[in-house]
């Protein structure tokens, strides 16, 4: 590459904004990822085909039936809300019920992946769809002129939506009785079902809550990228994991900072390594890989005892 890049103040702000955008939808994916995990200690792996879903129910409200940006983004919520309730209800709730362990319930959700994505090939088909230009405006904003810092409006949506996300759910979980419930029987289920919590209860609002991000990331991604297409859930899978393992399992503060962190990285190694767009999923997982060296548990994650 041209080391003239490298002292580029510009060139290095540009990469800023595109990682942060980047790592915000990371992020908003990653929180209802880990929200799951956390409460119930299950990894849902049909979290994103609820994704995928939700870009198409978007995409539907807003190319075919010509609604307003709001409104889609509303819908693509509701209805990963509503997808990831029946996921609860059909794929979780009956295993907990025979005390079943953790892989059947992993097992269970790459099932129900697998057929949400079938079902979405078979409604759809395989080709690319994108939102038209009307739903929003693809002509970035420049700062310092044509040459200068370049910010797409669905890049400044992001971010917003990401911070809005964030704080709301925050203030969901430590400021709200259910947000106290949640994180008790994240704690111990059997002892908050002895304090009288209504245990199936609190745990169909918390896939509600992270069927909803799922919505929102997968509405993000399709009018960031234009790629809405039944396997895009594939290309944001990996990634969530390795953010909520990097920023600790269960960890909502963990799975944000994680999500910046792989953004960043991921959009420097393409900027500033040669070659950097093929080998930037091996400088990601290596840079994941020195991290949990030092820190196994992730960057925000709890240190458990040894042998526990």
């Amino acid at each position: 590459m041209d080391l003239t890049l490298l002292a580029d103040p510009v060139f290095l702000a540009q990469n800023v904004v595109d990682g942060v955008a980047r790592g915000s939808l990371y992020a908003v994916y990653a929180m209802g990822f880990t929200l799951i995990f956390g409460i119930l200690d299950i990894i849902n792996l049909a979290h994103a085909a609820t994704f995928m879903w939700c870009a198409f129910a978007g995409w539907l409200v807003m190319s075919q039936l010509n609604l307003p940006l709001a409104v889609g983004i509303a819908a693509s919520m509701l209805a990963g809300a509503g997808i990831a309730a029946l996921l609860e209800l059909a794929a979780f709730r009956p295993l907990r019920r025979a005390g079943s362990d953790r892989l059947a319930s992993m097992i269970s959700s790459i099932g129900a992946s697998l057929i949400m994505v079938s079902i979405a090939e078979a409604v759809f088909g395989v080709d690319t769809r994108r939102f038209p230009d009307s739903v929003l405006d693809p002509r970035p904003y420049f700062i310092g002129g044509p040459a200068g810092l370049r910010i797409s409006r669905a890049q400044i949506l992001i971010m917003a939506a990401a911070v809005i996300l964030t704080l709301s759910l925050g203030i969901f979980i430590r400021r709200t009785r259910m947000g106290t419930a949640i994180r008790a029987i994240a704690a111990n289920q059997k002892a908050s079902r002895l304090l009288g919590i209504n245990v199936n209860g609190v745990v169909i609002v918390t896939f509600l809550v992270a069927g909803a991000l799922a919505g929102a990331a997968g509405i993000l991604v399709g009018l960031l990228t234009s790629n809405i297409a039944p396997g895009m859930g594939a290309q944001i899978e990996l990634r969530g994991l390795a953010v909520v393992i990097l920023g600790g399992m269960g960890n909502i503060e963990g799975a944000v900072l994680g999500g910046l962190i792989l953004g960043l990285v991921e959009t420097f190694a393409i900027a500033y390594v040669p070659g950097g767009s093929d080998i930037k999923d091996a400088v990601v997982f290596l840079i994941l890989f020195l991290i949990l060296l030092v820190r196994p548990s992730g960057i925000l994650g709890r240190k458990t005892a040894e042998g526990s």
